[in-house]
């Protein structure tokens, strides 16, 4: 006899409470192998798979794409064939490790026209393991649903077109097989008229209005979840808790830019232009290491690090993130590079990790790729320094006496007071400023 187990959302590590459904992997009726992706979901860090540890048939899924689930409720259960043989995976579920045992192929089986429909699909979190889904007999077509009990909806864009229209599923009768209530049905709802094959006309609710301001003005509400929830919690608790500043200078990059090139010539990976300022940022804080440390304001101490890990601020889609390249100080010019393009397309996909978004002790960020000159930055809680990069164009510049056109770059730093005073945050600053006008200068670090 086949024994139903129930796979929880697992702890995902780095503090992480809570993630939300991005997609569904597998179907009710899809069978599974140990350790295969079952569920994508996105976290306040990263967007990731969550791989399943048993192996079996899925007998019900727990919550709707977009849904938030806290750490530890069901997400599906899985009756697998043998209940000896369940438990064999390692149960080691965190984000990106998955289990001990090597996954069998994959194949997926057409499920039965009433399990297809099964309520467990999108039923409610239950503290306690469920039993075997039941069988449920759908209506006949054209039959609106009773008042209790599951609701056949083809896909989970379907309910959330209905939701967000208003459209009452209970009232609506599908017109698919076995009364499987299709998004055709929902969008004629949605014009006021009926499903195909539907007994009586369809109810829709009207939306509540949203909350309006003192104008009359509408606006539209945008839930400040997931990675912008988190990079909205972090920003201010970096305004609440930091008292910083900013100081900036103008330097002639030309030098700096026929350097790269010169490298670039000569054969071998391509150095980018952001690993050449890393270089440069690592040099400067073993120089100035009361940059690369936090407060602990429990203990009221500052703690000076000894390892920079390097974190590069990067837009993408889903919002703002910051990667960190790890031991960046350790590292040349091909290696930095290299991580940086690793990290950068992570970031881009959205398959970075919690570990390569956390632990940063220094930030470079590079904004001049908006085609901005300048910038006064947030720094990073609980960093102590962000080091600004603008655009490098063309200007007129004083140069050896005379005036000409220069390759110019503004660079600004913003630091917490409460680590260093202004002259050694300038003294940073211009160190900085000096390596990029005169590379020869980092001669001295290598």
């Amino acid at each position: 006899m086949a024994q139903v187990l129930e796979f929880k959302l697992p702890d995902l590590g780095e503090g992480l409470t809570e993630a939300e459904i991005v997609r569904w992997l597998v179907r009710v009726g899809d069978v599974v192998a140990i350790d295969q992706p079952v569920v994508e979901v996105e976290t306040a860090k990263a967007m990731v798979e969550v791989p399943c540890p048993y192996g079996g048939v899925v007998t019900a899924r727990y919550g709707e794409e977009g849904t938030e689930l806290p750490v530890g409720a069901p997400l599906l259960t899985v009756a697998v064939g043998e209940p000896a043989a369940a438990p064999e995976g390692s149960g080691n579920v965190l984000v990106g490790y998955g289990t001990s045992e090597a996954p069998t192929r994959r194949r997926r089986v057409r499920p039965a026209p009433l399990r297809s429909v099964n309520g467990a699909d999108t039923g409610t979190p239950s503290a306690s393991a469920p039993p075997p889904a039941p069988t449920v007999t759908a209506p006949a077509r054209g039959t609106p649903l009773p008042d209790q009990g599951p609701v056949p909806v083809i896909s989970p864009l379907v309910r959330r077109l209905a939701r967000e229209g208003g459209v009452d599923l209970r009232r609506l009768a599908g017109s698919g097989p076995d009364g499987l209530i299709l998004r055709v049905d929902v969008e004629q709802a949605l014009k006021g008229g009926t499903g195909q094959g539907t007994a009586e006309p369809a109810t829709v609710t009207p939306a509540p209005a949203p909350a309006t301001s003192g104008t009359g003005a509408e606006g539209v509400r945008i839930p400040l979840k997931g990675v912008r929830g988190a990079v909205a919690d972090k920003l201010s608790r970096s305004r609440r808790e930091i008292p910083d500043a900013t100081c900036w200078v103008d330097a002639d990059a030309t030098e700096l830019m026929r350097a790269r090139t010169a490298m670039n010539a000569a054969g071998g990976p391509k150095i980018s232009l952001l690993a050449l300022l890393a270089r440069v940022c690592t040099a400067a804080l073993a120089r100035f290491p009361e940059l690369n440390s936090f407060v602990d304001t429990e203990a009221r101490e500052i703690v000076r690090l000894d390892r920079v890990h390097l974190g590069f601020a990067a837009q993408t889609e889903r919002g703002l993130v910051v990667p960190v390249v790890r031991d960046a100080h350790a590292r040349g010019a091909e290696s930095l590079t290299a991580e940086f393009a690793r990290l950068t397309e992570a970031a881009r996909t959205g398959t970075l990790t919690p570990g390569e978004l956390t632990g940063g002790t220094f930030t470079l960020n590079n904004y001049g790729v908006f085609g901005v000159d300048g910038s006064t930055p947030i720094i990073n809680h609980p960093e102590a320094a962000m080091l600004g990069v603008g655009r490098i164009v063309p200007k007129p510049w004083v140069h050896e006496g005379e005036l000409a056109v220069r390759q110019v770059v503004q660079l600004s730093l913003t630091f917490d007071h409460r680590v260093c005073d202004g002259g050694t945050a300038g003294g940073f600053l211009r160190y900085v400023a000096d390596c990029v006008e005169q590379p020869a200068v980092l001669l001295r670090t290598l």
